[in-house]
C-alpha cells in the first residue's frame, strides 16, 4: 500500500529567501496528501517530528515528517472496528516512543515505537481515556510512571512496559490516585521540581476546575513495584480555580507550551513555561513557575495568571455578512511561545497572551468540513490542524517580532531590550526606557540606558548636569565612550578628557568629605565615604586602562596636576608606559623608594641611562642592585655616573658601589671593554687610600688570565700620578719593560720589590745583570756598612765583589771586603786550574787523532772478483767504483747517482754541476783534477746508505707483493 504526503509541504524550520520581517507571522499551508484506500482520519498526533494518524478503518500510519513522503509504519489494531469501536484519541508522548489507542467501546491499547502489534491494555478496559500525563523525565524504554485521567473524574496512576511475553501484561502496576467530582479529567501535566528528584507538580484540569498539586512522591524498593503519586495526592491539597455557569458541552482541555528551543531571556525565566487551560469562559493562562520551595507554588502560578475571555474573539460573519449574534464554540486550543491559537467553527484565530490582541483570523474550513482538533508538536514547535481528510500546518515566521513593542508599551525595558532585534529598535527602547527613569528619579539607571540610545548628547548630558547628578552624568559618558565607534576618534578623546575631569572632580569631593569628616548625606558616613573613594579610584584606574589610547597624554596631565590628584596622575603615566614621567617625578621630590619601585619593572635601556647619576648620588648601592638584574645595559653609557659617584662619595672601595658594578661587568658578563677595565682602575689609582691591593689584584688576574683589556699606558699614568709604585711596576714588567720597572722601584726605595722584576725577568744574562747592578749599587747607596752590600752579594749568583767595587766609596778600606776578595781570588785560581786541565786533554786528543789519520793512510779494502755494485747489482770491476771500510761497493756514477736523491738540495745540485763540469770535459788539467777531487769527495765521503735507507719499506709500490705473501 503506497502513500504520497510530498505536495505543498514544507518541512519544519525550512529556510526563505524572504526576510523574515516582511513575511506574515502565521501562514497555513495545505499539507497534500493522497492515499491509495479511501478512509477519514478519525485521530491524530504529533509528537518530535513523527505524525500518527488513524484511519476510520482502524488502521495507523506512522509518518515521519523529516521524510513525509514515506510512511514509516502501516498498522492494524488486533480486532476489528465492530468488535472494540472505532478510534477516538491517540495519546503519542513527547519523544514518539509510546503511543495510546482508546476506542469508542473504552478499548485501549499500547504501541512502542519498536513494535508493529499494538498490545491491550487489560487493567484499563472500559476506562474511557479523556488526558494523559506522561512522565517528565520522558524514557524510552517503559513509560516509567504515567497519569491517565478518565471520563468519569478518576486519576490512575500506570505503568507500562513493552512485553514480548504472549501472556504477560504491559501494564506493571494500575492504581486510582484521585477522583475529581465536577466532570472529566480534561488535562493533565505533571513536571519535577528542579533539584529536587522526590518532588513532583501535578496539574489536573476538569471543565469546571483547575487544580494544582505540589510536593512528595513515594518511593518504593525498585522501580515499577507500586504507585509514587499516592503519597502526593494523600498527603498534599491541591490550590484550585473554579469556574462557575459551564456551559455543558463546552470544549474543555489543558495545554502546555513548547519546549522553548532559542530565546534572547539568558534567565531563570527560560524554563518556565506556559499552561492554557480550555474553558467555556475562555482561556486561563499563565506561567508555570519553578520553585523548590512548594508550598506557594500553586498559589503563585494561579495569583499571577490571567483569563482571556471569549468574547476577546471576533464573531464570524453569516452569509449576508453580518456578524452572528451568538458566539461560535472553541473546539480545540493550543499555545505557542507568545500566542494562543484557537480553533473556532472552521476559523483559526491567535491572541497574543501579552496584550490579548487578535493577530490572525483566518478561515481555513469549508462550510460542513469536520475537524479533529489543532495539535502541538511541543518537542519541534510545529503546529498543525486536522480534519477527517485533511492536514494543515500552522507556520510561523518570527513570532517573537513584535514582543518588544508590548514589552515596551508595558514598561517592561530590560525584556524590550532583549526581545528588540534591529538597532532602530533597541534605540527605541533605549530612548522610552531612559525618559521613564529619568522621570522617576532612577538617574544612574538612566544613564546606563542612555548611553545606548541615539538621544542628542547634549540633551542627555545637559538634563544630568541641571540635576546634579554628576554620578549619572559619569556613567553616562562612559557608557557613550563604550558605544562609539574606533573611527571616531576625535569623540571617543574628547568624551575619555571630560571623564577624566569628572573623575578628578568627584575623588576631590570624597577626599574633601572625609578631611571634615563630614556626611554626604543621612545615609552616608565617613567610613562610607571612605569605601566609595576606593570604589571611584579603582573604576577610575579601570577606565584609564581600558581607554588610554583615547587620552592625550599632555592633557591628562594637566587636569589630574591641577586637581592635584598624585596618585591618578602615577597611575595614568604608567598605564600609558611613560616611565620617564613618573621617575621624573619622583626625582623631582627625591622620593627615591618610589623612584626604585618604578625603576624595577623598566627595561628601558634609555630610563637607567638617564636617571644613574642622580641615583647613583643617593641610592647607590640599590641602583646598582637593579642595574645588576638588567641584562641588557650598556655600561659604558654608566660611565659618567659612576665617575661622578666616586668623585663625590668618600666610601672605602669594598663599599664603592662603581667598582661593584664594575667588577661585575667584567666577572660575570665577561666584558673586555677597555672603556670598563680603564674605568675601574682609574678609580682604583684615585682612591684616597695607600692600599692598592686592590688594583694590584686587578692587574694580576689580567696576567694570569694572559689578557691585558685595559689601555697599558693610561694605566701607567694614572699609576705614576697618584704614586702607585706597586702596580706602575706590575705594568711595566707585563711590557716587558724590566729596566723601567727596576728603576722606578728603586726611586721610591723598593727594593725587595725592584729585586723580584729582576728575580722573574726572563731576559739574557746580560740584561739580568744589569739589573741586578742598579738594585746592587741602590743597596750600597743606602747600606751603612759593607757588610749589607756583602749579604746582598751572597744572594745573587751573577754578580762578583768585582762588579761591586766600583760602587764603593774611596774611603773604604780593602780590610773590610778582604776574605770576600780572598774566596774571589781562589775561585779564579780554580778556574785556571780547570782549564788548563782540559787544555792538556784536547793537546792529547790532538795527538791521537793524528796517529788514527796516519793510520787510515795505509788502510785497504779487499774486493772479489764476483763482487757486485750495491745499487744496479752489475760487477763491480766493470768500471770505477768506490768500497767503503763498512764494506759497501758501488759504481761511483750510481753511488753520485744515488747521494744525489738521498742528499740536500744544495749538496745534490753541487754534485750535478761537477758531474757535468768533468764528463763535457769543459775543465782542463789540475781545474779538472779539482773538480774530480771534489766530486769523489761529495760522493765518497761516507757511506750514508745503510743509515738513508733505514726507513724505506721492504716492499715497493713496482714489487709482486703476491711474492711476499705468507
Amino acid at each position: 500500500m503506497a502513500y504520497d504526503m510530498s505536495a505543498g509541504y514544507a518541512a519544519p524550520g525550512s529556510g526563505s529567501l524572504q526576510d523574515d520581517a516582511l513575511l506574515p507571522m502565521f501562514n497555513i499551508e495545505r499539507v497534500s496528501l493522497q492515499f491509495s484506500v479511501a478512509s477519514d482520519f478519525v485521530a491524530a498526533a504529533v509528537a518530535n517530528n513523527v505524525l500518527i494518524l488513524a484511519l476510520s478503518t482502524g488502521r495507523i500510519l506512522r509518518i515521519d515528517l523529516d521524510s513525509p513522503a514515506d510512511i514509516d509504519e502501516d498498522i492494524d489494531l488486533p480486532k476489528k472496528a465492530s468488535e472494540i469501536g472505532v478510534i477516538k484519541r491517540l495519546f503519542l508522548d513527547p519523544s514518539a516512543s509510546h503511543l495510546i489507542i482508546t476506542t469508542t467501546l473504552a478499548e485501549n491499547f499500547y504501541l512502542h515505537t519498536q513494535s508493529r502489534s499494538p498490545k491491550a491494555l487489560s487493567r484499563l478496559k472500559g476506562v474511557v481515556i479523556e488526558s494523559i500525563s506522561w512522565n517528565p523525565s520522558q524514557p524510552t524504554a517503559s513509560t516509567r510512571e504515567i497519569l491517565v485521567g478518565a471520563s468519569d473524574g478518576n486519576v490512575y496512576e500506570v505503568y507500562i512496559e513493552p512485553s514480548s511475553e504472549f501472556y504477560r501484561r504491559e501494564e506493571r502496576y494500575l492504581k486510582g490516585v484521585y477522583k475529581t467530582n465536577d466532570g472529566p479529567v480534561t488535562g493533565l501535566w505533571t513536571d519535577i521540581v528542579p533539584g529536587r528528584t522526590d518532588m513532583r507538580r501535578v496539574i489536573i484540569s476538569t471543565p469546571s476546575s483547575f487544580l494544582h498539586f505540589a510536593g512528595k512522591v513515594g518511593r518504593h524498593g525498585h522501580e515499577g513495584s507500586g504507585s509514587i503519586f499516592s503519597r502526593l495526592f494523600e498527603t498534599e491539597s491541591a490550590t484550585v480555580h473554579e469556574l462557575g455557569n459551564v456551559s455543558s458541552g463546552a470544549a474543555s482541555s489543558l495545554v502546555v507550551s513548547p519546549e522553548i528551543l532559542e530565546s534572547p531571556v539568558q534567565d531563570h525565566a527560560v524554563a518556565e513555561r506556559l499552561f492554557g487551560w480550555l474553558t467555556s469562559q475562555g482561556v486561563l493562562t499563565g506561567k508555570l513557575y519553578i520553585s523548590s520551595d512548594t508550598s506557594e507554588l500553586g498559589g503563585r502560578v494561579l495569583g499571577e495568571s490571567k483569563m482571556v475571555p471569549r468574547s476577546q474573539i471576533p464573531s464570524s460573519q453569516n452569509a449576508s455578512g453580518r456578524a452572528r449574534k451568538s458566539q461560535e464554540p472553541v473546539q480545540s486550543m493550543i499555545l505557542s511561545q507568545w500566542h494562543i491559537l484557537q480553533l473556532v467553527e472552521g476559523r483559526i484565530v491567535a491572541i497574543n497572551r501579552l496584550d490579548d490582541t487578535v493577530v490572525l483570523d483566518q478561515t481555513v474550513l469549508e462550510p460542513g468540513q469536520h475537524a479533529l482538533g489543532l495539535v502541538a508538536d511541543i518537542k519541534k514547535n510545529t503546529y498543525w490542524l486536522f480534519t477527517n481528510q485533511e492536514i494543515f500546518e500552522i507556520v510561523m515566521t518570527d513570532e517573537s517580532r513584535d514582543v518588544w513593542k508590548i514589552m515596551l508599551k508595558n514598561q517592561h525595558f530590560d525584556a524590550a531590550s532583549q526581545y528588540a532585534k534591529t538597532a532602530s529598535q533597541k534605540d527605541a527602547v533605549a530612548t522610552a526606557s531612559g525618559d521613564f527613569l529619568v522621570g522617576k528619579g532612577q538617574y544612574m539607571e538612566a544613564a546606563a540606558v542612555y548611553g545606548r540610545s541615539t538621544k542628542p548628547f547634549e540633551q542627555v548630558a545637559l538634563t544630568f548636569i541641571d540635576k546634579g547628578e554628576q554620578d549619572a552624568l559619569r556613567k553616562y559618558l562612559l557608557t557613550k565612550l563604550s558605544t562609539l565607534k574606533k573611527s571616531s576618534v576625535m569623540q571617543r578623546m574628547m568624551l575619555a578628557t571630560w571623564l577624566v575631569e569628572v573623575f578628578m572632580a568627584k575623588l576631590n569631593t570624597l577626599d574633601d568629605t572625609i578631611t571634615t569628616k563630614a556626611e554626604l548625606s543621612e545615609s552616608m558616613n565617613t567610613a562610607e565615604t571612605q569605601d566609595q573613594l576606593s570604589v571611584i579610584r579603582k573604576e577610575y584606574q579601570e577606565f584609564v586602562s581600558r581607554h588610554k589610547g583615547d587620552l592625550d597624554r599632555k592633557t591628562v596631565y594637566e587636569i589630574t596636576s591641577s586637581h592635584g590628584r598624585e596618585e591618578e596622575l602615577l597611575y595614568f603615566a604608567t598605564v600609558v608606559n611613560d616611565y620617564n614621567y613618573v621617575l621624573a617625578y619622583w626625582v623631582q621630590r627625591e622620593r627615591w623608594p618610589e623612584t626604585l619601585d618604578v625603576l624595577k619593572k623598566q627595561t628601558d635601556p634609555d630610563v637607567f641611562y638617564k636617571y644613574s647619576s642622580v641615583l647613583m648620588a643617593n641610592v647607590p648601592v640599590d641602583l646598582v642592585e637593579i642595574m645588576m638584574r638588567q641584562t641588557n645595559l650598556d655600561a659604558r653609557k654608566l660611565i659618567p655616573a659612576f665617575l661622578s659617584y666616586n668623585n663625590n662619595t668618600k666610601v672605602s672601595l669594598n663599599q664603592n658601589q662603581a667598582v661593584r658594578y664594575l667588577l661585575f661587568e667584567i666577572n660575570q658578563h665577561q666584558s673586555t671593554d677597555a672603556a670598563i677595565h680603564n674605568t675601574l682602575i682609574s678609580i682604583y689609582a684615585s682612591h684616597p687610600t695607600r692600599d692598592e691591593s686592590a688594583l694590584l689584584s686587578y692587574l694580576e688576574g689580567q696576567s694570569y688570565a694572559n689578557e691585558q683589556n685595559y689601555d697599558a699606558d693610561f694605566a701607567l699614568r694614572l699609576c705614576i700620578q697618584h704614586k702607585r709604585v706597586q702596580s706602575c711596576v706590575h705594568i711595566y714588567s707585563s711590557m716587558a719593560q724590566y729596566v723601567q720597572a727596576v728603576d722606578l722601584a728603586l726611586k721610591y726605595d723598593e727594593v725587595d720589590l725592584a729585586s723580584t722584576v729582576a728575580d722573574r725577568s726572563n731576559t739574557e744574562p746580560a740584561l739580568r745583570k744589569k739589573l741586578w747592578l742598579a738594585i746592587a749599587k741602590k743597596v750600597i747607596s743606602q747600606s751603612s756598612g759593607i757588610k749589607t752590600a756583602i749579604e746582598f752579594l751572597r744572594r745573587v749568583d751573577l754578580l762578583r765583589i768585582e762588579d761591586l767595587i766600583p760602587f764603593f766609596p774611596d774611603f773604604v778600606v780593602i780590610d773590610d771586603f778582604k776574605e770576600e776578595i780572598c774566596t774571589a781570588l781562589e775561585d779564579y785560581s780554580r778556574k785556571i786550574d780547570e782549564l788548563k786541565k782540559e787544555m792538556d786533554e784536547s793537546e792529547e786528543t790532538a795527538a791521537h787523532i793524528k796517529t788514527d789519520i796516519k793510520a787510515l793512510e795505509q788502510r785497504y779494502a779487499i774486493v772479489e772478483p764476483g763482487e757486485r755494485c750495491y745499487v744496479c747489482g752489475l760487477p763491480l770491476l766493470a768500471r770505477q767504483f768506490f768500497v767503503f771500510p763498512c764494506q759497501h761497493a758501488f759504481h761511483s756514477d750510481c753511488l753520485a747517482k744515488r747521494v744525489v736523491e738521498l742528499a740536500g738540495i744544495a749538496r745534490g745540485k753541487r754534485i750535478a754541476e761537477l758531474q757535468t763540469e768533468v764528463s763535457k770535459g769543459t775543465s782542463v788539467g789540475p781545474k779538472k783534477e779539482k773538480a774530480i777531487r771534489e766530486l769523489d769527495a761529495l760522493v765518497g765521503s761516507s757511506c750514508e746508505m745503510a743509515v738513508k735507507l733505514i726507513d724505506e719499506p721492504f716492499i715497493t709500490a713496482t714489487d709482486d707483493k703476491e711474492e711476499w705473501a705468507l
